[in-house]
């Protein structure tokens, strides 16, 4: 057994060896399904931009994610198929000009979306997509008017409530519903044969039915504007103004807005509906940025949400740290010097929440200056804390990481994604779907897990300190009665859990506590068969464990290192875990790809092409020094 895992570990060493960039970084795509290619394609023929080779390359891979009934799905065991993914692919193939309705491949696919309900019943995002190329009907109001911006932030409810992720698809968005803005060409097709029950849709089939609690808050928020002092045509022009600086103060060196995606391409259209030329070197500039997202998979081109080059490195450097490669090793240098430089010094949006504080953050993407988050922030605080010692450029970088990741704990005592105190309440009436997960930042098990991990195993800080003891607190009060917690940023129940123990252990839960326990029976009770672990994306759907009924790579790794942190001595569960990895290592097919990581339950997975070497690189490790050496 020893023999194996070494060489299994070695072998892995190996694979990241040679694939790590000349900067430094590892560049594996962030994968997820074909909206974005979908959407790049309806970007580009609505701004008549015949990029024919990108566009007939994205063609291909939508067509080649195409089920058997016509559909597309999000993740392997989605039962039939996606509505608002099949909407998308149909809508982009034909936009394309290289399919038509006759083909038999939209054919089937027309046939799955009217047997769902219709292309009325697709996503909200979808929704607005349609509107703005001119193929779904602008709702005579939105949930929020543009002028909502200038509510101050005393107010109970302002756009600084919202999430950061949410503020940048919300601000385009709400120019674009100002204007009811349509932009259509030649080349538009007809999607009104997607219609199930009539030729367009009305505002009861745009947002979510929440009338009563609705009609009250939306009355609030109105009456909150008319509390701005100023004509109301004043007010307005000052509220476009407004939201237009937002988003371009918030523009990255690439052109991209937060270099996200779904905000780039709502800033472009909405720069469009204030009568920005096509052809301004700042949309120009936005396109060109979303090109430099596209990315070979399998030979096929795909269109990255985002890069996640800081956090595959920050994971990776750390990973081959803890199976032995010295810190002071070429490809270790080379990485963390790629972190050092990718340490962020500008005031983002999580100051207006924390104002006191200097910046000292790490984000997830290599052209990310703006926008740090926790958990990169402690991944690359790992990866670089042997150099503390040898280099002051490094310790002064750790100083100012370890003092961010300080005043970014919230209230509660847990840790959000990317923000502090951003989880109010109210937001939650506001009737946009997934406004649950696009609209809050809530302090979560993965994120407070994690940090706690970082604190208890890379630093000397006190176990009675009261950060430590906040967090453990929060822990314990939000674990799931069935033992396990809930994690926000990956799939799901065992990643939360994973997050947890790990965290709870290194600050000196004792293993033999209640909630430890609880934790470990739940994990050793839904082990599969071949000693491995798998959990379906329907558990974040659900919002309860639910079962993928095969092993995934990741998701054995993860529940694997749990046992080993919580474990004196070798178990059969644990030994069926390590089996498992070394058996399934090089082994191919859809388990592979499957998503760990989710960014809105029901619409955006991510499979991370590291993670099949990251974590079980991680477990075999852990294993190894515990209980081989």
């Amino acid at each position: 057994m020893k023999s194996k895992i070494t060489d299994e570990i070695n072998r892995i060493i190996e694979v990241l060896k040679n694939d790590q960039s000349s900067d430094g970084s590892w560049d594996y795509p962030f994968e997820t399904g074909v909206s974005t290619d979908a959407y790049m394609i309806i970007l580009l023929r609505t701004l008549e931009i015949n990029d024919e080779k990108l566009i007939q390359a994205l063609v291909e891979r939508i067509l080649s994610r195409q089920e058997k009934n016509g559909s597309w799905k999000l993740f392997y065991d989605e039962k039939n198929g996606n509505l608002t993914a099949t909407v998308e692919a149909y809508y982009a193939l034909l936009y394309s000009g290289y399919r038509n309705k006759n083909d038999k491949e939209l054919e089937a696919a027309r046939r799955c979306i009217l047997a769902w309900g219709g292309i009325e019943k697709s996503h909200m995002l979808a929704k607005i997509m349609l509107a703005l190329t001119g193929q779904y009907k602008w709702p005579s109001f939105f949930p929020m008017p543009v002028e909502f911006i200038l509510l101050p932030l005393s107010f109970p409810i302002n756009f600084f409530d919202f999430s950061v992720y949410g503020r940048t698809n919300i601000a385009p968005i709400l120019i674009l519903a100002d204007q009811k803005f349509v932009m259509k060409t030649n080349r538009s097709p007809d999607l009104s044969d997607l219609f199930l029950s009539r030729g367009n849709a009305e505002n009861d089939e745009f947002f979510l039915n929440r009338s009563g609690e609705w009609r009250s808050f939306y009355s609030f928020i109105q009456q909150g504007i008319k509390n701005i002092l100023g004509f109301p045509e004043y007010i307005h022009n000052m509220a476009i103004q407004q939201t237009k600086k937002y988003m371009l103060d918030r523009i990255e060196s690439d052109g991209t807005f937060y270099n996200y995606f779904s905000s780039t391409f709502l800033m472009i259209f909405s720069l469009l509906a204030l009568r920005f030329p096509k052809n301004d070197p700042i949309i120009k500039k936005a396109v060109e940025g979303l090109k430099g997202m596209a990315c070979q998979i399998d030979g096929k081109t795909h269109m990255q949400y985002t890069t996640a080059n800081v956090w595959n490195t920050s994971l990776i450097s750390y990973a081959l740290q803890g199976a032995g490669i010295a810190w002071d090793d070429p490809m270790i240098g080379q990485a963390n010097n790629y972190l050092l430089s990718h340490q962020q010094y500008r005031y983002g949006d999580w100051a207006i929440h924390n104002p006191t504080k200097t910046p000292g953050g790490w984000g997830f993407s290599d052209k990310n200056t703006l926008n740090p988050d926790i958990d990169d922030t402690t991944a690359s605080l790992r990866s670089i804390t042997d150099l503390v010692q040898h280099e002051v450029v490094y310790r002064q970088a750790w100083d100012r990481g370890i003092n961010w990741i300080f005043s970014m704990q919230n209230y509660d005592g847990g840790w959000a994604a990317f923000e502090k105190n951003v989880d109010k309440k109210i937001v939650k009436l506001i009737p946009i779907e997934g406004a649950e997960y696009l609209l809050t930042d809530p302090s979560s098990a993965d994120l407070t897990g994690r940090t706690l991990e970082f604190f208890g195993n890379f630093t000397n800080l006190s176990k009675n300190h009261n950060a430590i003891k906040n967090g453990v607190n929060w822990l314990r009060n939000n674990q799931e009665k069935n033992g396990s917690w809930y994690g926000r940023w990956g799939i799901c129940y065992i990643y939360g859990t994973w997050a947890a123990i790990t965290g709870l252990i290194s600050t000196g839960v004792d293993t033999e506590h209640s909630s430890v326990q609880r934790s470990l029976k739940w994990l050793i009770s839904i082990q599969n068969q071949d000693g491995g672990w798998g959990e379906s994306c329907y558990s974040d759907i659900n919002q309860s464990y639910t079962p993928l009924g095969v092993s995934t790579l990741t998701h054995t790794a993860w529940a694997l290192d749990t046992l080993i942190a919580a474990s004196d001595n070798v178990t059969p569960e644990i030994l069926a875990g390590v089996k498992f990895l070394l058996d399934t290592s090089n082994k191919k097919g859809w388990t592979l790809s499957y998503p760990a990581g989710q960014g809105m339950a029901g619409g955006f997975y991510i499979h991370y092409h590291s993670y099949q070497y990251i974590f079980p690189l991680l477990a075999l490790s852990h294993y190894k020094n515990k209980f081989l050496e």
